[in-house]
């Protein structure tokens, strides 16, 4: 062979080589997209932090349409699902004791099921429910969801917890005790759930120990301050979590009965 044969020989070689290499390169480039893609969760939500001047606490908030929210059932902490969203109500070793309900379908059991996300153990408590069919937002203090009002019984959420009373200062307290909210004058971790007049739903958590009152000032003074708002507060402390793709926060990483997903 001729030198000028060998050195030609070569050269288609490693040109050969070289596009199967760039080939390869782009096929695993390829593959990585798609499998990213396929495991993306569904961001329709907008995140903000507001520090409180007034209290010191830290406010993490989701701002979601109603359209993209869906109760749950659990077992596990937050962390250990594929979700972004937070925890729910309140609830004791397997049993859920806020309503949670997906239309007139508890998330855990049938309806008229104790534990099962039908009742609002023991009291009458706030209950944020999205109405599909009115399209409107409201909290009603009930102790089942049977007495729940709504346009379409098949077509809205309802979630169990304490009412915040945004627009009553001077008589939220009281209502607050009526309703039993554990622990409202300890410093402990809280979490809520506050809907505005433009629509949107915000799941809001602070990682900061506070009591009740520090948390709603927080909210009244952050979320939302030039609408007209409303909400409840949800299970506290431990429970106290959020996931999403600029934060996480698992309280304790405790076991949770029931969570808000956003789909």
């Amino acid at each position: 062979m001729s030198p000028n044969n060998w050195l030609h020989r070569t050269i288609r070689h490693r040109i050969a080589a070289a596009l199967a290499a760039a080939i390869l390169l782009a096929c695993a480039v390829l593959a990585m997209l798609f499998w990213a893609k396929g495991n993306l969760l569904p961001h329709n939500y907008a995140y903000l932090a507001y520090h409180s001047k007034e209290t010191g606490i830290t406010l993490h908030a989701l701002t979601v349409q109603p359209e993209q929210i869906e109760l749950r059932s659990a077992d596990r902490p937050l962390r250990d699902y594929r979700i972004y969203g937070m925890n729910g109500g309140f609830f004791y070793q397997d049993s859920v004791l806020s309503i949670a309900v997906n239309g007139d379908v508890p998330v855990k059991g049938q309806p008229g099921g104790y534990g099962t996300g039908w009742f609002n153990a023991k009291y009458a408590r706030g209950t944020l429910v999205w109405d599909t069919a009115a399209e409107q937002f409201s909290v009603q203090v009930v102790s089942s969801a049977d007495e729940l009002e709504v346009a379409d019984r098949n077509r809205y959420f309802a979630q169990g917890g304490i009412s915040m009373n945004l627009g009553d200062e001077d008589g939220w307290e009281a209502a607050m005790e009526l309703e039993h909210l554990p622990y409202p004058d300890e410093k402990r971790l809280r979490s809520g759930l506050v809907y505005d007049d433009s629509g949107l739903l915000w799941l809001i958590v602070t990682p900061d120990r506070c009591t009740a009152k520090e948390f709603r000032a927080a909210i009244t003074e952050g979320v939302a301050p030039d609408r007209a708002k409303e909400g409840i507060f949800l299970d506290g402390d431990g429970s106290s979590q959020l996931n999403s793709a600029e934060i996480s926060l698992y309280g304790d990483a405790r076991e949770l009965r029931q969570i808000i997903a956003i789909h």
